[in-house]
């Protein structure tokens, strides 16, 4: 059986994580969890969704709104996230995406 890993991109994106209100990192870290154990396919909405142009996201949500973080599948069974943010509208920010975009170029991810 195939592990699932689950890591940060880079300092950046820990440090947005740990900027997430607690009750928000504790679910996104579940859903790490959840993917790692059972593997990215057996997991979908709510936790996960597909952004297109190989983006997708963790879905969080707590008492002071909404989370995200956006992610790259790499190879083998490897999710790397890239931007992790609290989403402040109805859709995800075009801002959001141009930074994930960014980061996985830079970092040879696309």
């Amino acid at each position: 059986m195939t592990v699932w890993i689950v890591e940060t991109l880079n300092k950046d994106v820990d440090f947005e994580l740990e900027a997430l209100p607690q009750d928000m990192r504790g679910r996104f870290i579940r859903v790490t969890d959840l993917i790692e154990e059972f593997g990215l396919p057996k997991i979908g909405l709510p936790h996960v969704r597909s952004l297109g142009k190989k983006l997708w996201e963790i879905r969080v949500s707590g008492r002071d709104g909404i989370g995200r973080g956006i992610y790259i599948v790499s190879t083998g069974k490897r999710v790397v996230v890239v931007h992790v943010f609290i989403k402040k509208t109805e859709k995800t920010p075009a801002s959001a995406i141009q930074t994930a975009l960014q980061r996985a170029k830079e970092a040879g991810l696309l």
